[in-house]
């Protein structure tokens, strides 16, 4: 299972059939399934702004607030199947750029619509109650359940994923009746509801780790020590407690710290690779890692598949979250493969017997994020996006500049913004394929005066 091998991918609904568009369809629909369903997909990447339920054909259309919010969601669920009742469901881009209804004939849904677009807003649904059961939340506190867990899940993992619904305050991980359990507290129980809505029954890995998730009775959590079983990010000065490791559940967290990457390396990389002179530093192999925001330790090129590579990572939780953010993203027109490797550490070769340079040191670069133990950039790190957030942006350097030196990247910026000290700043490129090769292109990008540029993918949207 852990193996790095070619064998054949999960088939999935190819994505490059029709160009972007925020209205999505939908397919292979389980029988019976409910409009607030179909919704709950499209809610973590923002307003769902219009549904259409095709039931005798098993497949629906979803209109978006935003194109780019549907290319976000395509793109993550390009990496994780979605699921609907334990039914993996294919998405795609719709030939229809926006949904024009009938009202009358899809009144149903847009009674749906209405009531989940109250409870995003914080307000109280004017559609008929017998429609939607969407009471008021009873807590922000949710208690979730974890099945099947082949893969082991971490503290950390359960932030990634829960915080697309809104800010998580604290998370107490637990083992009871054999199962690992989890308490996470939302700072605002609309956010919990909307987790709820969108996450219980999903997979967070193909096949494995179902989530079950309910309202706790509790309304706030009383979180004593930060460490590997709980934690409130609301208060970073918390001991870590008497130091013991984690449960029995978690002792195969350490064990797989590497990854294989499929590499879909361009032409011109290709051509390298196969004459021996791929360079580890450059926007090659070390760049795509780069793209996750994680502390690539070693990088290896195979030898005989210079289209794969083993990357060591500095923990097991860093080699998951490089495994569920890169999978099935598109990297030099190419999408990449991402999974587990058997191999628990990328050995070096010995002095003289590397003469193509096919294996790295990275341990020491001064391109990782997270040198500083605890740092708060763990808890900025997002899957691909179209929007980037740049920091250490040198005085003077103005939106212009900025524009100017990301058009250079190959890609298209349509929007930008500057934070109030102009220190830092979003852009959003027109793909999220363009921000990922504009990150791999200029993080750590020399601006003169000892500034380097640091560029890393944004949950925010202009």
């Amino acid at each position: 299972i852990y193996s790095c091998s070619n064998g054949s991918d999960s088939k999935k609904q190819r994505l490059d059939e029709s160009p972007p568009s925020r209205v999505l369809h939908i397919r292979k629909l389980p029988n019976e399934v409910s409009e607030t369903e179909v919704i709950a997909l499209g809610l973590p990447f923002g307003k769902v702004t219009n549904i259409l339920m095709l039931k005798g054909k098993n497949q629906a259309f979803l209109e978006l607030g935003t194109e780019e919010a549907a290319i976000t969601m395509v793109n993550y669920y390009t990496a994780v199947t979605p699921q609907v009742r334990n039914t993996p469901v294919f998405i795609q881009y719709s030939n229809h750029k926006e949904l024009k209804t009938d009202s009358a004939l899809n009144q149903r849904a847009q009674a749906v619509l209405q009531a989940v677009s109250a409870v995003q807003d914080g307000s109280s649904p004017s559609s008929d109650p017998g429609v939607l059961d969407l009471a008021p939340p009873p807590s922000p506190v949710l208690r979730i359940i974890i099945d099947n867990m082949f893969y082991p899940v971490t503290l950390d993992v359960l932030q990634q994923i829960f915080s697309k619904f809104g800010t998580v305050m604290k998370i107490i991980t637990f083992t009871k009746n054999n199962q690992f359990q989890a308490l996470l507290q939302f700072s605002d129980p609309v956010n919990a509801q909307q987790a709820k809505l969108s996450l219980d029954g999903q997979n967070i890995y193909n096949s494995c780790c179902t989530l079950r998730i309910d309202f706790s009775k509790l309304v706030n959590l009383n979180v004593k020590y930060n460490n590997d079983k709980s934690r409130d990010y609301t208060r970073p000065d918390l001991p870590t407690g008497d130091g013991e490791s984690a449960s029995k559940d978690h002792s195969l967290l350490g064990k797989y710290t590497s990854v294989c990457i499929h590499l879909p390396l361009s032409a011109a990389a290709a051509a390298a690779a196969a004459a021996g002179r791929v360079a580890l530093s450059g926007s090659g192999v070390s760049g795509v890692l780069l793209a996750s925001n994680l502390n690539e330790e070693r990088v290896k090129i195979l030898y005989n598949k210079k289209d794969s590579a083993l990357i060591q990572l500095s923990d097991g939780n860093q080699a998951q979250l490089a495994m569920s953010h890169l999978n099935g993203q598109k990297v030099f027109g190419k999408v990449m493969r991402v999974t587990l490797s058997k191999h628990q550490t990328v050995a070096l070769p010995r002095e003289g017997l590397d003469d193509q340079l096919l294996t790295k040191d990275f341990s020491g670069s001064p391109l990782h994020r997270f040198k500083k133990p605890g740092s708060k950039n763990f808890q900025n790190i997002f899957p691909p996006s179209a929007t980037l957030h740049l920091s250490n942006i040198r005085d003077g350097v103005g939106e212009d500049d900025l524009r100017l030196l990301f058009s250079n990247s190959g890609g298209t910026v349509k929007a930008f913004k500057f934070f109030q000290d102009r220190k830092m700043s979003l852009i959003q490129m027109s793909s999220v394929e363009e921000a990922i090769q504009a990150l791999m292109d200029l993080h750590n990008y020399d601006m003169g005066g000892n500034h380097h540029l640091k560029v890393s993918f944004s949950k925010s949207t202009i």
